[in-house]
C-alpha cells in the first residue's frame, strides 16, 4: 500500500505542473470503493487551485469551494501527462485538464476519488476528521505524543497503524521505526516511557524523511505521477529481511503476523 512518503512524492510529481489548470472532462472506469459522490460533469470548468495531503489522502482544491479526495488504495498510482494512451481496464478515473490528464490506475480498485464541498463538508469530515497529527510538522511532539500511547493497550506497532495518534507511519516505515528506536513491535504502546517515545518519535521523522528522499518504496508497482520509481526498500533494516542477518547485530531477522499484517524485527536489538 503507498504510505506517506509515496503518497508525498506523488503529490510532489505534478502539483506545480497542475495549479491553474482547468478542468476540460472527467471520463470514469469501473467503480472504485466510494462512489464520487457527485455528477462527474460538476468538474468541468473548475480550476484547480492547489495540490494538498492530508495523512494518506491527496487533496485538490479546486474553484468555486470544492474539494476533490483522493485515496491510492492498496494498489492504486497517478499519472499525469499531456500524451497518456487510451485507459485500460485498470484505470478508473481521467481528470482531463488544460495541462495534461491525471490517471488513477488500480489493479485492485481499494482506491477513491470524492468530489465534496470543501473540508468542513461533512463528506470530508467523515473521512479525515479522526486522523492524527501530521509526522513531519511541529506539532507532532514528544509529549502529545507520550500522552496519547498512554492511552493506548493495543501493541505500538498497531496504533502505529491506526493512524489516529500520527498519519502516515504505514506496515513498512512502522517496522524501521521500531527498530530504529530499540523498541519491539509487541510491546503495548502505553508501556512505553517519555524517553522512548521520544526516540520513537524521532525515528518515525527519521524514517519518512529519509523515505521522501529516496522516493519513497517500490516493493510491486508504485511510481509517481511522473514514471519515478523509490528505492527506499534497498536501505530497509528489517522490513522484508525475515531470515536475514541484522545489519547491527547479525542476528536473524524475525517476522511475525499483527493484525494480518507482516512485522520485522529484531529480537537483540528490539529487546523491549
Amino acid at each position: 500500500m503507498p504510505e506517506l512518503p509515496e503518497v508525498e512524492v506523488t503529490r510532489r510529481s505534478f502539483s506545480e505542473r497542475i495549479a491553474g489548470a482547468r478542468i476540460r472532462a472527467v471520463r470514469l472506469g469501473k467503480p472504485l470503493r466510494w462512489p464520487l459522490g457527485e455528477a462527474a460533469d460538476t468538474l468541468c470548468g473548475l480550476a484547480v487551485l492547489a495540490v494538498r495531503r492530508r495523512g494518506k489522502y491527496l487533496l485538490l482544491d479546486l474553484s468555486e469551494g470544492w474539494l476533490l479526495l483522493i485515496h491510492l488504495g492498496m494498489s492504486g498510482s497517478l499519472q499525469f501527462s499531456n500524451d497518456l494512451p487510451p485507459g485500460g481496464s485498470h484505470d478508473h478515473f481521467d481528470l482531463v485538464t488544460t495541462a495534461g490528464t491525471l490517471r488513477l490506475h488500480d489493479p485492485r480498485r481499494f482506491g477513491a476519488v470524492v468530489l465534496t464541498t470543501g473540508q468542513t463538508s461533512a463528506t470530508a469530515i467523515k473521512l479525515l476528521g479522526r486522523l492524527g497529527v501530521e509526522p513531519l510538522e511541529d506539532d507532532f511532539t514528544a509529549t502529545a505524543f507520550h500522552v496519547a500511547l498512554k492511552t493506548r493497550s493495543a501493541a505500538i506497532k498497531q496504533v502505529l497503524l491506526t493512524g489516529d495518534v500520527v498519519v502516515g507511519v504505514g506496515n513498512i516505515y512502522a517496522s524501521e521505526a521500531l527498530f530504529l528506536a530499540g523498541i519491539r513491535p509487541t510491546v503495548r504502546a502505553s508501556r512505553i516511557t517519555a524517553a522512548r517515545a521520544e526516540r520513537l518519535r524521532a525515528a518515525i521523522r527519521d524514517v519518512l524523511a529519509r523515505a521522501l528522499e529516496q522516493g519513497g518504496s517500490t516493493l510491486r508497482n508504485f511510481s509517481s505521477s511522473d514514471g519515478q520509481v523509490g528505492h527506499f526498500q534497498s536501505e530497509a533494516m528489517v522490513y522484508g529481511r525475515a531470515g536475514q542477518a541484522c545489519r547491527q547485530c547479525a542476528s536473524p531477522i524475525l517476522q511475525i503476523r499483527q493484525g494480518q499484517r507482516s512485522t520485522f524485527y529484531c529480537k537483540v536489538c528490539q529487546r523491549t
